[in-house]
């Protein structure tokens, strides 16, 4: 690695304007947000934005060197493919700096329709290794993919060697163990998919029930968890549940734990990754402006001298704070057993 190496861009989430603010203000280089509908896959109540408030933030994000990506990564359905594409035209009529899509017809229109828009392939598409990648570029002219959270560090370089699309990778936030942009749990529990209606365990299908000393989470009926004493109660996905197995009750699928991979930092930097995302657009400003502050700072510290870099243990607290379920994982990127 150089004395000095290519920085990569912070991709941080804003649900809200105010979320928009805080992630430009303390550093981020792109911001990504979704419209108040289905065409996001976050698409809960009070989140995201209507036209007027996203031509304020985009204003906002560029007059301060930040630029704004629209995600439109949900899957259009027959009867709402009019709302789909109204939602690239609205984006790129305000001035967005890219979209980010998976379907590949919504990809088709945005290329054909709006030849001078950006495209990036959504983590949604899950594409997993360069030759869909180039399948994309290929096709639709994409720009940058973001990599679906199931790559070592070894596969996500191969990767890059093999394309000329940049890659942009997750470096914090909530996982999921599903292949994304194909779960069928939410859909399977609550009708509503979160590749087609943009929400994972939407709200309406939620119930707290007040236990004894704790508290029950159900997901339209289904018994998902039980919280006792100091445990946090977290929000009920299938995935991320307690169930009993054979007598045992544990997390058969998967805990609730936060990707946390500050300390790849260098080898992520050292392999050519272009851009690195922050999961997190249901999260409240607070959130998104102490993650982007610790990833500036390390982002920066790292590029400036990268064979020195060290991770700051306040930092690595820090975001131990916000981790889901209070606990950090490398995830795929470490796989020791290999």
């Amino acid at each position: 690695m150089s004395a000095t190496a290519h920085r990569p861009e912070l991709t941080c989430p804003a649900g809200g304007l105010p979320a928009l603010k805080a992630a430009v203000d303390h550093g981020a280089d792109c911001v990504y947000v979704g419209f108040r509908d289905e065409t996001n896959a976050r698409a809960f109540e009070g989140l995201n934005f209507d036209p007027a408030t996203l031509r304020t933030g985009i204003d906002y994000a560029h007059a301060r060197g930040c630029k704004v990506l629209v995600a439109l990564n949900t899957f259009p359905t027959a009867s709402g493919w009019p709302r789909w594409t109204a939602a690239v035209d609205r984006a790129a009529e305000l001035g967005a700096d890219a979209i980010i899509a998976a379907d590949l017809a919504l990809l088709d229109y945005a290329a054909r329709t709006h030849p001078s828009l950006r495209l990036h392939l959504s983590v949604q598409a899950s594409a997993t290794n360069y030759e869909a990648i180039e399948f994309y570029r290929e096709r639709f002219g994409i720009r940058r993919a973001v990599l679906p959270r199931v790559l070592s560090i070894a596969q996500v370089e191969h990767t890059i060697a093999n394309t000329a699309v940049e890659i942009e990778v997750f470096g914090y936030g909530s996982l999921c163990v599903m292949v994304e942009g194909r779960c069928a749990l939410s859909a399977y529990a609550t009708g509503e998919s979160p590749n087609c209606q943009g929400v994972c365990s939407p709200a309406k299908a939620v119930r707290w029930e007040p236990l004894d000393g704790g508290m029950r989470t159900r997901l339209n009926g289904f018994l998902i968890d039980e919280f006792h004493g100091d445990e946090r109660p977290g929000y009920p996905t299938l995935c991320k549940g307690r169930f009993d197995v054979g007598g045992d009750v544990y997390y058969a699928l998967e805990e609730p734990a936060s990707l946390d991979a500050l300390d790849l930092l260098p080898d992520l930097v050292r392999i050519g990754v272009r851009a690195i995302k922050i999961e997190g657009r249901q999260r409240g400003p607070a959130y998104v402006a102490q993650v982007t502050r610790v990833w500036r700072a390390a982002i920066d510290a790292c590029t400036a001298a990268p064979r020195s870099y060290a991770t700051d243990p306040a930092a690595r607290a820090a975001l131990a704070r916000l981790s889901e379920g209070q606990t950090q994982t490398l995830g795929a990127y470490s796989r020791p057993w290999r």
